[in-house]
């Protein structure tokens, strides 16, 4: 029963996805407000679908419905509840079908905030929101079909999701976070189709296409974070990044948005850059499908990668089908919105502003280069070739300083020309302020380069960045500070993390201590404790004589051996860190990896800071606001 109702929900979705596609192509074309009314009709409809879908889905976890394939797969009558939901996103099918769901709240929200507003635009912003759902549809209804029957007999139980799904509650957390960031970018690049097909990006469209890139620029920070995180406390190598191909799936589009979203204020306040704003926009929406690809094509070998699958081409066809459309409507409506601005100073915001962006863009370039380039030389030389952490450091560090520093510059820097006598008062504060945060590292003994320059443009940077907190004004403006404080904190902390890290391996025998990173860590014995999914066999420590630390290796049923669960112990200064590799058979010997990692829990704070200044930046403004921006984008396009 459920799986009929999930794959008729399926089937309706698309249906209205696909006939929303034509009717929101056909307003746009013939203006016809009768095909405008059903196309915003048939996006609600698609919502409701989607979201029932994915409902159904979770209903069938629940209930253990092993008669559906997806079910048996995942389920079991032995995992808990909570994990039995995030089985939802554990594998292939459902994930696809989450994706949809979160699609559906985005058009959903998208349509009820924006869908009385400038038909010109939205009627062609609607037609692509919904061409991208009726794709994901179609997989869902194809070959990502989460509601197949079980073959029979029907079995009885399932082996439950993927163990390392269970091992921690960040998994609750983290893909939904980078869900929301991958999915919400179709947003922003349905309303820069929009845009050029209405030959206009002034106030009215720029407002909510920077809100509605913020959203799930907000949510893709937090999800890279959270799964650094999640790596940090669960996999037990001591690390939190180390440029796998997956993970950079997921910089990739952060990096464009982040660029896209300063390049927003060009358009708004100087008439200048739209063409190359909209070229991020569309951009970023590319690389989160090229993310989607990498992720579910099972192309790379990766811990957060699904396995080999049949959706890898239909996804590389589809993207190919939005880069043609994006390249087609670029080149065709460019000269219809682009504006020439005013001159700048080579010393201004906007020209901080445009070297920030083509920083960006070069990173992005650099990551993109050094995930694909392997596949590239696989694919025409079948050849494997691995492009590893020494190359990603030695050409993104220097571009991720730079970005540093100029994340004090430009907001420093007046807009327009500024006298070189203006340029040197609010320049020489920050410079004082970088050269004395240098000093103070270096006297705590931070002495190698590329940690000693980013402590100076961190210092640098942050000056700025507290002296226009002082200065305040509306929340937005705060909001986007509060940000670059955040980002500040977390790069600092970065810095010092991967270079001072400090680690050891040893085996104590019961009873026995070791000094290590300025602590006495003594094993103190093990214990056993059983739980109906897992069974974890825990290795007690204490640190300086007190404090508990408990690491452990825990065994599933569906694995054959068990998965390290390290235990950290933070402080503000640095984290000891302690991973379980193995323990004798009568638990009188404990082999153990221990690190010293320094700063590591400022990058979780950093990340926090960040979220606290998303909400500020997106925090609801006045009416009025909006409708001055819908009278200034009036004039402009009149004149």
């Amino acid at each position: 029963m459920l799986a009929e109702l999930g794959s008729a929900l399926v089937l309706a979705a698309m249906g209205c996805a696909a006939a929303g596609t034509v009717c929101g192509v056909a307003a746009g074309v013939t203006r016809s407000a009768e095909a405008w009314t059903w196309a915003r009709r048939l996006a609600y409809g698609f919502s409701a679908c989607i979201v029932g879908a994915a409902l159904v889905m979770v209903a069938g976890l629940l209930l253990h419905d092993f008669s559906i394939r997806y079910v048996a797969q995942v389920g079991s009558l032995t995992t808990p509840t909570h994990i039995t939901i995030v089985s939802l996103w554990s594998s292939l099918e459902g994930s696809i079908l989450f994706w949809g769901a979160i699609l559906g709240v985005y058009i959903g929200f998208a349509m009820w905030q924006n869908g009385e507003r400038d038909p010109d635009s939205m009627t062609w912003a609607t037609a692509t929101w919904l061409g991208a759902a009726a794709f994901f549809c179609f997989l869902l209804a194809g070959p990502a079909h989460p509601f197949l029957p079980s073959p029979s007999p029907v079995p009885t139980d399932g082996p439950g999701p993927n163990p390392l799904l269970q091992n921690h509650a960040l998994m609750i957390i983290h893909p939904p976070m980078l869900y929301l960031g991958y999915v919400g970018m179709v947003i922003p690049f349905g309303q820069a189709i929009g845009a050029l097909a209405a030959g206009r990006l002034g106030a009215a469209q720029v407002q909510p296409m920077r809100r509605w890139l913020l959203i799930p620029w907000g949510f893709l920070t937090l999800g890279i974070v959270l799964g650094g995180w999640w790596a940090y406390e669960v996999l037990g190598w001591g690390g939190y990044w180390a440029w796998d191909p997956v993970e950079n799936a997921s910089l990739l589009p952060w990096l464009t948005a982040t660029a896209a979203i300063h390049a927003l204020m060009l358009p708004q306040r100087r008439g200048s850059m739209k063409g190359w704003t909209l070229t991020l926009v569309l951009a970023t929406f590319l690389l989160t499908l090229l993310g989607t690809f990498m992720t579910r094509s099972g192309v790379f070998n990766s811990v957060h990668s699904f396995s080999q699958s049949d959706i890898g081409p239909t996804l590389l066809v589809f993207l190919g089908g939005a880069m043609v459309l994006s390249v087609l409507m670029l080149a065709a409506r460019i000269d219809r919105i682009e504006g020439e601005g005013e001159p700048s100073a080579p010393l201004s915001r906007e020209s901080a502003f445009l070297a920030n962006n083509l920083l960006f863009t070069a990173l992005t370039f650099t990551v993109l280069l050094g995930t694909v380039f392997p596949l590239v030389v696989e694919a025409l030389k079948d050849t494997k070739l691995s492009v590893g952490e020494p190359y990603f450091n030695k050409m993104a560090v220097p571009m991720g300083v730079a970005i540093l520093f100029l994340m004090g510059v430009g907001p420093a820097l007046p807009w327009g020309r500024p006298s070189g006598e203006r340029v040197r008062s609010v320049l020489t504060g920050p410079a004082v302020a970088g050269l004395v945060t240098a000093g103070l590292a270096a006297a705590l003994g931070v002495h190698d380069g590329w940690p000693l320059v980013t402590s100076a443009c961190a210092g640098f940077s942050g000056w700025v960045t507290l002296r226009e907190l002082r200065v305040g004004g509306n929340l937005r403006r705060v909001g986007g500070y509060v940000i670059h404080a955040g980002i500040i904190v977390i790069i600092e902390a970065v810095a010092i993390s991967s270079s001072y890290r400090v680690d050891r391996e040893v085996t104590l025998d019961k009873g026995a201590c070791t000094d290590f990173g300025g602590h006495n860590v003594c094993f103190v014995g093990t214990r056993t404790v059983k739980e109906p999914n897992r069974t974890q066999e825990i290795a007690d420590l204490t640190i300086d004589g007190a404090t508990p630390l408990s690491p452990a290796l825990v065994k599933y049923p569906r694995m054959p051996n068990p998965i390290g669960s390290p235990d950290v112990l933070s402080s503000a200064s640095h984290d000891l860190y302690a991973s379980l590799m193995n323990l004798s058979a009568d638990g009188g010997k404990a082999g153990l990896h221990l690190f010293r990692n320094p700063l590591v829990p400022w990058i979780w704070v950093g990340a926090a800071i960040c979220a606290i200044g998303t909400v500020m930046s997106l925090w609801p403004r006045r009416r009025e606001t909006d409708a001055a921006a819908t009278r200034r984008d009036s004039a402009e396009a009149t004149a």
